[in-house]
């Protein structure tokens, strides 16, 4: 790929490119018109033109070469999903990780998914069929709407329930009468944790699946961890604030924790990684 920093996506029928400052806009068409020959599935090649960015994680892209559309339609998991790949934050990447996660979930469970996106999480979930029932909260209106497309192309409206509004507002209304047996917090790349959100609507022994960043926050790193090499893209540095982070939170809500496992999930970045921990809530 030397015209290109790190690849490309495909999300269905739609490809998204990033190439290096400097290529010209024929070498781009070029190498569009080259990726639809090789990739017949393909119908629309874009130029990834801005970095997400925002609450919603809203992206800019520009039309290269094949059909005119923001539009993909995309399947994984046994799932189809439709979306439009500006408005509405999707990676294909975390398929593997949709897949554990519902895997993970129990039979007669009711889970809750904030951060829903166009519905992924939640459709994987439903769809092995074991929870009683899923909850999906998304900010974004654009997203709400492929998330009620999506549940009704995945037969899935019996088993699903999808919230429109930020996750803060909308739990702080139901800690009084809604609790869940396990949590996925699918969050964007933000400061804002949630953890203190997330707690009081964790049933005891319920399970959390928080993802964490860790460029979002520059830590004090002792002496003796300095010299530390990197193991697999993150160091026990990395490992030990996320665990401090969300220690404090428990113990900020009155909640004990079990760390079950961390695992890396995937890179946002040049040397910029997304984390998921499991957790147990007593």
């Amino acid at each position: 790929m030397a015209n290109t920093e790190r690849g490309y996506d495909i999300i269905g029928n739609i490809a998204i490119v990033k190439f290096k400052r400097g290529v010209g806009k024929k070498e781009k068409k070029k190498y569009a018109e080259k990726f639809l020959r090789e990739h017949k599935n393909v119908k629309t090649v874009l130029e990834k033109s801005e970095k997400f960015k925002g609450r919603l994680r809203t992206q800019g892209t520009k039309h290269i070469v094949g059909e005119r559309t923001k539009e993909a339609l995309y399947k994984e998991n046994n799932c189809v999903f439709r979306l439009n790949v500006d408005s509405c934050y999707f990676s294909p990447r975390l398929s593997s990780e949709r897949k554990e996660v519902g895997e993970m979930a129990r039979k007669g469970e009711e889970v809750l998914v904030m951060f829903g996106g166009v519905g992924p999480f939640a459709i994987v979930i439903a769809k092995e069929g074991k929870a009683k029932r899923v909850v999906s909260v998304e900010l974004g209106r654009e997203c709400n709407k492929y998330t009620i497309e999506n549940v009704k192309r995945n037969k899935l409206g019996d088993k699903i329930e999808i919230v429109q509004g930020d996750v803060r507002k909308v739990l702080k209304k139901w800690r009084k009468n809604e609790q869940f047996d396990r949590i996925i917090m699918a969050r964007p790349n933000l400061e804002d944790s949630f953890l203190d959100v997330a707690f009081p609507m964790i049933r005891k022994k319920g399970i959390i699946h928080y993802y964490g960043f860790t460029e979002n926050r520059k830590f004090s790193v002792p002496k003796t961890l300095r010299t530390m090499k990197r193991v697999s893209g993150y160091s026990e540095e990395d490992i030990e604030k996320l665990k401090e982070l969300i220690n404090k939170e428990a113990k900020r809500a009155g909640r004990k924790i079990k760390i079950l496992r961390i695992k890396k999930a995937g890179d946002i970045g040049v040397k910029k990684y997304r984390y998921r921990i499991d957790f147990r809530v007593w």
